[in-house]
């Protein structure tokens, strides 16, 4: 495997055959219409975003995350953190494994959902294992549910280093709710 740069922020792991068949893609943010994202089962919608056929929601343009992996009830990308990340007292700030970390589990639920439905979380609890700098280089996020009912759903997500070291966790709950229709009040 290669880590390939981009710039002073953005790089890609690939192996020499990725580097020709997957060049790197420009990325689109946007927030999708609600009635084509609940048109979509929720894994369809993710995939569809992973490759660039819906765009990428604008919170991603924070923590810029690459070579994710959708199945259902597990999400995984990556991330590089960098210095402007860092907190006052010049470290990256626990705001960035927040996201990762919100954004991992969110995305684990939102695989396991049938279309017309949608979720938003409740609650999250994160734990810091260690800090990060811009020297930290490339870190995975990986969201795994642990159940996803009617009403409401659970799930946990790591962040972990190249070398496999746990940097942060956290669970969340999550509301999961009906979509509504298109001339239902207030969309």
């Amino acid at each position: 495997m290669f880590i390939i740069w981009n710039d002073e922020y953005h790089c890609m792991l690939r192996s020499p055959s990725q580097m020709v068949e997957n060049p790197p893609r420009k990325v689109e943010y946007g927030v999708t219409p609600t009635e084509v994202m609940a048109s979509m089962a929720g894994i369809d919608f993710l995939r569809a975003m992973f490759e660039g056929r819906l765009p990428a929601p604008p919170i991603m343009q924070n923590i810029e995350p690459f070579d994710y992996s959708a199945e259902p009830g597990v999400v995984s990308f990556y991330s590089t953190p960098g210095f402007r990340h860092y907190n006052p007292i010049g470290s990256v700030h626990g705001g960035y494994a927040a996201t990762l970390l919100d954004s991992a589990m969110g995305l684990a639920v939102h695989s396991m959902l049938p279309p017309g439905t949608g979720y938003t979380t409740l609650e999250f609890k994160i734990s810091f294992i260690r800090g990060m700098t811009k020297d930290t280089g490339v870190v995975r996020s990986e969201g795994r549910t642990l159940n996803v009912g009617r009403r409401a759903a659970t799930a946990e997500a790591r962040v972990t280093d190249a070398k496999g070291r746990l940097l942060a966790h956290a669970t969340t709950t999550c509301l999961v709710f009906e979509i509504p229709g298109p001339g239902a009040k207030g969309m």
